[in-house]
């Protein structure tokens, strides 16, 4: 998907909502247990209530990996059902890869040609060699790790060396890498003050903002200082929306959570003159 697509999407739905679909067995409504594939069920479920107010969807990979052979064949299905019924989302695989060369090529061929996601989440600590791979893929999107929603980003990431945080010096380096035109960045929902900063330095490039709901993050500040002349954001919401309730009425408080917040991104976008 381009760039341009999917600022049209967000553009046509007034809405730049991405749903982390960060499925949790223990946490689901007790009656979808007894199905074939209940990952696959509940996920079908929240996609098919709320595919109208959002423009992505994120599987966290983990939460597949987690349930062995039959959790990666749940995110199989998931990915391919997106495409097949909703193919204008934008899809990230949230899988925070990494590697030497070769084996980031491995992975960038794994969620791009295998499971023809959109876009997968990168490590960049290894530096330019292990991301230049997943960035080869036209069309295809490389959201890079810079400054996220944890207490434990600040051990590392803002930290400072030759008079700027790393996070900052991660944000000018991959600038300088072959076909850094496919790079996103992901900054964390409760680090709204930062975003001015980071905007000087990538002022053209998307930004996946995780941490809107049960992490605290705050819309308003968000996008008073992340969002560009493109909108340039993607903010997600996990916990919030698919976990409104574990009743059988779940995908409709799914839906109502999620048109709350698709609400205060009309006005926000509205206000903007979008």
């Amino acid at each position: 998907m381009t760039t341009q697509y999917l600022v049209e999407q967000i553009k046509r739905k007034k809405s730049f909502l991405c749903i982390g679909l960060d499925v949790d067995l223990s946490k689901i409504p007790k009656h979808l247990l007894a199905t074939e594939d209940p990952i696959f069920e509940f996920n079908k479920a929240i996609i098919d209530a709320t595919h109208d107010l959002v423009v992505s969807f994120k599987p966290n990979t983990a939460f597949y990996e987690a349930y062995g052979l039959q959790g990666w064949q749940s995110l199989q299905k998931t990915i391919q059902y997106l495409n097949s019924y909703y193919p204008e989302i934008f899809t990230i695989a949230d899988a925070k890869r990494g590697d030497i060369g070769n084996t980031s090529s491995m992975y960038a061929k794994a969620f791009f040609e295998d499971l023809n996601f959109d876009s997968v989440t990168v490590a960049p600590y290894m530096g330019r060699d292990s991301v230049e791979p997943f960035l080869a893929f036209d069309d295809k999107h490389t959201i890079l790790l810079a400054l996220t929603s944890n207490e434990g980003a600040f051990d590392f990431q803002t930290l400072t060396a030759n008079g700027a945080e790393f996070y900052k010096h991660v944000l000018e380096t991959s600038k300088t890498w072959k076909n850094a035109q496919n790079l996103m960045y992901v900054v964390g929902a409760t680090k709204a003050e930062h975003f001015t900063a980071i905007r000087k330095i990538i002022p053209n490039h998307f930004i996946l903002v995780p941490g809107l709901g049960a992490q605290g993050g705050d819309l308003l500040a968000i996008c008073k200082n992340g969002m560009n002349d493109d909108i340039g954001l993607l903010i997600n919401a996990s916990r919030s929306i698919i976990y409104a309730s574990d009743n059988s009425n779940f995908a409709l408080l799914a839906r109502a959570e999620a048109s709350k917040i698709q609400q205060e991104m009309e006005a926000i976008l509205g206000a903007a003159n979008f």
